[in-house]
């Protein structure tokens, strides 16, 4: 697994930047990439992927304990879709 610390130390090396720096700048990409997504807006990386928010419906499921129907309310979640050149680097 890749950590924030890990992204911003490989950013400071190449980018002759101090740790610090790397780290506000790793995690103000990922604070706008969140912000956009508590507004319901696509936030698309060229070469990367694209980040967007969907919806998920009202739904009824069990509970695994018990095996009685509950409902399980609407919500929101945000989906990656990778770039192609993402997915062409995974399966070459």
């Amino acid at each position: 697994m890749t950590t924030t610390n890990e992204i911003a130390d490989k950013i400071a090396s190449e980018q002759s930047l101090t740790k610090a720096q790397a780290k506000t700048i790793v995690e103000s990409v990922f604070k706008q990439i969140a912000d956009a997504a508590k507004i319901g807006a696509e936030t698309s990386i060229p070469g990367f992927g694209k980040f967007k928010v969907k919806a998920t419906p009202e739904r009824e499921g069990r509970n695994p304990s018990t095996g009685k129907t509950i409902t399980i309310a609407a919500s929101k979640k945000v989906s990656f879709t990778p770039a192609k050149a993402i997915k062409d680097a995974l399966n070459s």
